[in-house]
């Protein structure tokens, strides 16, 4: 008993002690009723207490009271966007701009999307620079993926012209090696091919997944999406809306354990974007946690305002609406049903579509009672294809 009492005395002796302590905290913050958040910070209290006995101090921090903001003061808009004839056309001309083909016409002058295929070579003070040589590089012109002056020196040539010009790369420009210097560029045009769209005809529909080829069977497809996915950008917009009007409307101090609970997970998720991108070393370069706080310390305040909110007002979630949101996303699928058995299947899933509806439900309350003014927004603006 004495080898065993030397060998694993201590380590029992923590074990015990750490319980005893944990049940002691547990029951005086019951007794409180305190709401503890994050881990308590457990010290040993000596002073004025002899060896029998075995006192701690435990600090904390704790949930704050939440005091509901009255919603009738509230000022919100609320999202609106029309699909008409004219957004149906322009989806169209997208989805076929998507499938465009290039022909290559001989003397033809480039012009804006025209793809030009061209050799160039960039010296800055006579000295060639790393990435500005290549060759039989091609690109569509007046898509903005060359600079300005790259563009605009292209056009207006032909197959087997040249011409030299200066660039000016911006301050900000991605490669610090070049940024804010001047170049002088060479370029020689290889070949220029004209777009070609694809006719919105039987042979398009059935590209795009219509078996039958029935091209106005496709353009109501296209009208339900598109009305659908507007639906769902003015609801995220309104939705904005309302969550900004909550969190202007409440001051409290929020528990800074969750804050940085918060900004660990924005940072653990601007990693893994960094890893997504190809950005090397994303694992270990420095991310300040500084960047996230405000932000983390806002999602914080509006989370525990809109649980407060949900409890208060009884906001719960029915089946039938998990059920009903599952079936709205399964309808831009060619196969609902194999959607709606996804999401069925699997517990994590339904609690996401849950957390959604509970959301939508806090945005209908707050409709209901606040002051609201109607926003109707363009459809270009709404899925952010204005000029």
């Amino acid at each position: 008993m004495s080898m065993l009492s030397r060998s694993y005395g201590p380590e029992l002796r923590m074990e015990v002690l750490n319980a005893k302590i944990g049940d002691a905290l547990e029951k005086t913050v019951s007794e409180s009723k305190l709401r503890l958040a994050g881990s308590p910070n457990v010290a040993p209290k000596t002073e004025g207490n002899d060896d029998s006995v075995v006192a701690f101090t435990a600090t904390f921090e704790v949930y704050p009271d939440v005091e509901l903001p009255d919603l009738s003061t509230l000022d919100v808009s609320k999202a609106k966007s029309d699909v008409g004839d004219a957004e149906i056309q322009r989806t169209i001309d997208i989805l076929r701009k998507q499938r465009v083909t290039f022909v290559e016409r001989e003397g033809r002058a480039a012009e804006d999307n025209d793809q030009v295929t061209l050799d160039f070579e960039g010296k800055i003070d006579d000295v060639a620079f790393d990435g500005g040589t290549a060759e039989d590089f091609a690109f569509v012109l007046g898509q903005g993926r060359m600079l300005p002056e790259f563009e605009e020196a292209a056009r207006g040539l032909k197959a087997g012209e040249t011409k030299t010009f200066p660039l000016a790369f911006p301050a900000d420009y991605g490669s610090a090696d070049v940024a804010g210097k001047t170049a002088q560029f060479t370029i020689t045009i290889k070949k220029v091919e004209e777009g070609v769209l694809p006719e919105f005809d039987s042979e398009f529909a059935k590209q795009l997944g219509q078996a039958e080829g029935d091209v106005e069977k496709l353009r109501a497809d296209i009208r339900g999406n598109l009305e659908r996915e507007v639906s769902s950008r003015t609801l995220a917009r309104t939705k904005a809306s309302v969550m900004e009007a909550l969190a202007k409307a409440v001051s409290f101090d929020v528990p800074k354990a969750l804050v940085n609970e918060d900004a660990e997970k924005r940072i653990a998720a601007a990693r893994e974007d960094l890893k997504q991108r190809g950005v090397p070393n994303a694992d270990t370069m420095p991310i300040p946690a500084d960047a996230f706080t405000a932000e983390s310390e806002r999602r914080v305040r509006l989370g525990l305002l809109i649980n407060e909110l949900i409890q208060a007002e009884g906001l719960k979630v029915k089946p039938e609406q998990i059920r009903a949101k599952i079936e709205e996303f399964a309808q831009s699928y060619e196969r609902p049903e194999e959607v709606v058995r996804y999401y069925i299947s699997d517990k994590a899933r339904l609690a996401e579509v849950e957390s959604i509806v509970l959301e939508d439900n806090v945005v209908q309350h707050v409709l209901a009672k606040a002051k609201v003014a109607e926003e109707q927004v363009s459809f270009d603006d709404l899925m952010g294809t204005a000029q």
